[in-house]
Order: C-alpha cells, then sequence, then structure tokens
C-alpha cells in the first residue's frame, strides 16, 4: 500500500474528529438568590449578639475593650432577656447610633422595612411580615424608628443564625 494511502487512513479520523462544535443558548436572565435564613437554629453567643447588635446599631465594629466591658455588665445582670433589653435601651441613648429619620420610614415605608429586613434578619421580608410592619407604621403615630429596630433586635429571630 502507498504511503500517501496510509496517510490518508491515518488522517480521516483526526479530520472527522474536527467538527464545529455547537453552542446552545438559552434564554436565561440572571437572578439574585437569597437564602432561606428563617429556620435559624444555632442560637448567637453572648459576644456574637454584643458585636453583631453594636455592629447593626452604630455601623461600624465594637472594640474589644468595650465588648469585653459589656460583656461583664451583661454576665453580671444574670437574667439574659433582661440584660438584652438593658443593653438595647443604654444603646439607643448613647449618641452616634445610626438609623433612619421619621421621615424616610413614613415616606419610604416597604424600602425603610427592606432595609431594617437586610440590617437584622440578613433576608428579605416576606409579604406577610412586611404588610403587617407596613400596617404598624402607618397606622400608629406614635411609631419610631428606635421602636421597630428594638423590636428587630430584641426578637427570637435576631438571637439565632
Amino acid at each position: 500500500m502507498p504511503s500517501s494511502v496510509k496517510m490518508s487512513f491515518l488522517l480521516l479520523p483526526l479530520l472527522a474528529a474536527c467538527t464545529e462544535k455547537e453552542t446552545l443558548r438559552y434564554g436565561l436572565q440572571d437572578q439574585v438568590v437569597y437564602e432561606d435564613k428563617t429556620q435559624k437554629t444555632k442560637r448567637k453567643s453572648e459576644s456574637e449578639y454584643i458585636s453583631i447588635l453594636y455592629t447593626n446599631l452604630y455601623q461600624q465594629p465594637i472594640t474589644p475593650n468595650q465588648l469585653y466591658k459589656t460583656q461583664q455588665v451583661v454576665q453580671s445582670i444574670g437574667d439574659r432577656t433582661l440584660a438584652w433589653e438593658m443593653l438595647l435601651s443604654n444603646y439607643f441613648n448613647k449618641p452616634g447610633i445610626q438609623m433612619p429619620d421619621e421621615t424616610f420610614m413614613r415616606a419610604e415605608t416597604d424600602s425603610f422595612i427592606n432595609m431594617a429586613y437586610r440590617r437584622f434578619y440578613l433576608r428579605r421580608p416576606g409579604e406577610a411580615e412586611r404588610a403587617w410592619f407596613r400596617n404598624f407604621i402607618r397606622n400608629r403615630n406614635d411609631a419610631t424608628v428606635e421602636m421597630v429596630f428594638t423590636a428587630f433586635a430584641a426578637s427570637d429571630e435576631y438571637a439565632f443564625y
């Protein structure tokens, strides 16, 4: 058999393998997916709760010295629920807390609710949750940002991961 025929037989599988690959495209759009954080099961430790609460309210991390002193006060109280309520009251009475104003809460109620859920619960509110807070804010003239933030920070969901 001539060498050119042998060469043809050797190149034939190579040429057959060199076909253009078909690229499939689907009309999909990118979506932002949020993890479902409503089923939180791990309780935050004392230091985690204090650190996260401070960061959520002041929008900056707590110093190690402040954290240590706060932990000492919380441990001296004994009753965990009472300690958290006292801590919240103390934080809301100190200067430097970063909260939106009442005008924003009332004028942009849905944006305020979404911001509060992301800030405290790291998730979006469900429609029932949004409707409840919307009605609460709109129907209560005495509702304040501090009141809403306190409700979030004192909730059971906030105490868990």
